[in-house]
């Protein structure tokens, strides 16, 4: 027991000598005298203090490119700042300032996603795409939508009888006689990867219509002298107008129901869709106001009318399909 008393003694002592030395050792150093410069002298050019111009920058950047991330924001700031107003910004600043201003960065985003388009001149730009209508049998029958994007004009709407580049070339063909030539026609990106796999199955996408990456159709728009655009994968609202116009379609056609004539095969139910859509387009372009359109019908932004100055020489009640369509239609 003495023994291990000893040892611990020793060791204790061992310790402390060891400790004094190294506080005398250390404070033998003399310490560094290290100049700080003054802040209006660094030559450096990061500050905590931002301006608030760049403040609503970013916070701009942030609500119009909402899957940006902190690191994407400051290198973009940084590019375009960084020589020519001598300030720079990390990706940590970034990040303070986008939690800061959650709110007006969401408030931002409303207004940019419910912002009015620019104009656009008539006949520049079509939007084209597809949509169907299911029969009581169980049919899918496809639906082809034009729609110019300057006038928000329903240009052509028809149930096909078929979904061949054939057919939409010679849809398209008919609609460039009625109504002139575009510029550019815009539709979606195509199956490209259900082509491949020899399938008609949507692609992860969701672009279903192969035929706008045919050949033929490309060479059919080349000969015509228009531009094809197509939309990126997975961002429909590219050609939003088309997409829009779809949906005040399908909430009025969802509530009709349409039946094979028994000696037909489906031909009576692509007649009653023809008239019924023919009778749509009508009450689209010539009755219903249009918001973009500061209440405008999309036949008076075609023809140049606008009847807050100009007084219509005759006014009639228009109603079909059940009461689903109804408005005044105003005639000049």
């Amino acid at each position: 027991m003495l023994t291990l008393w000893v040892i611990v003694e020793h060791l204790r002592f061992c310790i402390q000598c060891t400790l004094k030395h190294w506080m005398q050792k250390r404070a033998s150093i003399p310490h560094r005298q290290i100049a700080i410069r003054p802040i209006a002298n660094r030559k450096h050019h990061l500050s905590q203090h931002k301006p608030e111009w760049l403040k609503h920058e970013i916070i701009r950047l942030k609500a119009q490119m909402p899957q940006a991330g902190c690191r994407t924001l400051s290198d973009m700031i940084n590019r375009r700042y960084a020589a020519s107003h001598r300030i720079s910004i990390g990706k940590t600043c970034v990040h303070r300032i986008i939690q800061r201003h959650q709110y007006e960065i969401q408030i931002l985003r409303r207004k940019h996603k419910h912002a009015t388009p620019k104009p656009v001149a008539r006949n520049l730009i079509w939007g084209l795409d597809l949509t169907g209508k299911t029969d009581t049998h169980g049919k899918l029958h496809a639906l082809l939508g034009i729609i110019d994007h300057g006038s928000r004009s329903l240009l052509h709407l028809q149930a096909l009888h078929d979904k061949t580049t054939h057919t939409l070339i010679a849809s398209i063909s008919e609609v460039i006689r009625l109504h002139g030539k575009p510029k550019v026609i815009r539709t979606d990106c195509g199956r490209v990867a259900a082509q491949q796999r020899g399938t008609h199955r949507r692609t992860p996408c969701g672009c279903n219509e192969g035929m706008f990456r045919s050949p033929a159709f490309a060479n059919a728009l080349k000969q015509l002298g228009i531009r094809h655009q197509r939309t990126d994968p997975g961002c429909p609202w590219q050609n939003g107008r088309i997409e829009r116009l779809f949906g005040t379609l399908k909430e009025k056609l969802d509530q009709r129901i349409y039946s094979p004539l028994p000696a037909g095969e489906g031909q009576g139910v692509r007649e009653q869709l023809n008239r019924d859509l023919d009778t749509f387009r009508h009450w689209y372009n010539q009755v219903r106001p249009h918001q973009n359109l500061d209440g405008r019908t999309p036949a008076e932004a075609w023809c140049g009318i606008n009847p807050y100055l100009k007084p219509p020489k005759q006014e009639q009640w228009f109603e079909a399909w059940d009461g689903l369509l109804t408005g005044y239609q105003l005639r000049y």
